[in-house]
């Protein structure tokens, strides 16, 4: 019988697990060992996606039909492996101006330890922290295409070639979408890092304007609810520097386990998916990430 609590040594670090048979996705039984399974086989990938970015964690410690809460800060008895920053939080958060303790997860026992807590959902920001603390600018521009029912997937996966077509042509360079795990998706696009990150939100706030006074009858830009049934918002505000976005490769807190997940363009048309976390790990695995 394996304990409730021990420790293991992942890639020469000592993290402490407990009630690994626990269930976290009632809906397929998925439990928190398949979840650290998971995480394995993307590690190398979504490490990538972590890389000094400060995570915010959405932790459900009995589950996902359990209480959830949010966790900027690194928690009390974290290992002192765990890197972290004091930094300001952001002006226009909820906190603004209130030193934080940021945790950022640099290796697989980082991984394996936020897992652990139960925390499924990791979100980072846009910007990138240097070794003595300081915040870069923005490294990567994201677009949220959040489609309002009965609008779904087909429908952001229309406004997705829209929102890239334009991107290409402002001289962005290739971008890669996301299908996110929940509702809708996410597209990324490399920055050259020579713009503040209001420079940046402001030209996300007008490539949305733009593209939904162009296709008033799909795409909407202001967030009013009523104003969204049967079209997609392209959502700048992601690139606010008091946000943050699902990171790709992250599991979602959803009933049925999904994936914010990397695409290929040639699949974003009619019939586009969410993927799980087995799909996904055999599509890396066979294919590579599209981020590379």
């Amino acid at each position: 019988m394996t304990p409730e609590r021990q420790m293991v040594d992942v890639e020469g670090r000592q993290v402490r697990v407990s009630h690994l048979e626990k269930v976290m996705y009632p809906a397929t039984g998925m439990t928190k060992a398949e979840v650290m399974n998971y995480l394995v086989q993307v590690a190398p990938a979504l490490l990538a996606q972590l890389r000094d970015r400060p995570v915010t964690r959405i932790r459900w410690t009995d589950g996902v039909g359990s209480e959830k809460f949010f966790e900027k800060n690194t928690p009390r008895g974290a290992p002192d492996w765990i890197r972290r920053q004091t930094l300001r939080a952001a002006p226009g958060a909820e906190d603004e101006g209130a030193e934080l303790e940021l945790p950022f997860l640099d290796d697989l026992a980082g991984l394996v330890w936020a897992a652990n807590q139960g925390a499924l959902e990791l979100h980072t920001p846009q910007w990138r922290v240097g070794p003595r603390g300081k915040i870069h600018r923005p490294d990567r521009l994201v677009v949220d295409l959040d489609p309002g029912a009965p609008a779904g997937l087909d429908e952001c996966a229309a406004v997705a070639h829209l929102v890239a077509d334009r991107l290409r042509e402002d001289g962005l360079g290739t971008t890669v979408p996301v299908t996110s795990g929940s509702k809708g998706m996410q597209l990324y696009a490399p920055l050259p890092g020579n713009r503040t990150v209001m420079e940046i939100r402001q030209y996300a706030r007008d490539v949305a304007y733009e593209i939904a006074a162009a296709h008033p009858e799909q795409v909407v830009a202001i967030m009013k609810r009523d104003l969204r049934g049967g079209k997609v918002l392209i959502d700048w505000s992601q690139n606010h520097p008091a946000k943050t976005t699902i990171t790709p490769y992250s599991l979602r807190g959803r009933d049925v386990p999904h994936v914010a997940a990397p695409r290929w363009w040639e699949e974003i048309g009619p019939g586009l998916q969410q993927l799980g976390p087995d799909e996904v790990a055999t599509r890396l695995a066979d294919r590579g990430d599209p981020f590379a």
